[in-house]
C-alpha cells in the first residue's frame, strides 16, 4: 500500500485523464483509498464545487506539501 498519500491529502494530477476530462496539474482531494496504490480523488473549482470524481493510481498523482519539509540527503 501507498503510505505517503492518505485520505484528505492534497493531490496534482501527473498525466491528463481525458476520460474524465481532466487535464495534467488539476488539483483534488483524495477522498478514499480504493484498493492498493488506487485512490478515489473528488474535483473541485474554487468555490468547493465538485466537478468530477476518479479513481486515480498513486503514480499518476504528487501529493503537495503546504510546510517545509527535510530533504533527504
Amino acid at each position: 500500500m501507498h503510505t505517503a498519500i492518505s485520505p484528505h491529502a492534497v493531490v496534482a494530477l501527473t498525466p491528463d485523464l481525458p476520460e474524465h476530462g481532466l487535464l495534467a496539474g488539476q488539483v483534488g482531494t483524495v477522498m478514499d483509498t480504493l484498493g492498493e496504490d488506487t485512490f478515489e480523488v473528488e474535483f473541485s473549482d474554487d468555490e468547493g464545487r465538485a466537478y468530477a470524481m476518479a479513481a486515480v493510481p498513486a503514480e499518476r498523482l504528487l501529493q503537495l506539501r503546504y510546510t517545509p519539509t527535510a530533504v533527504a540527503d
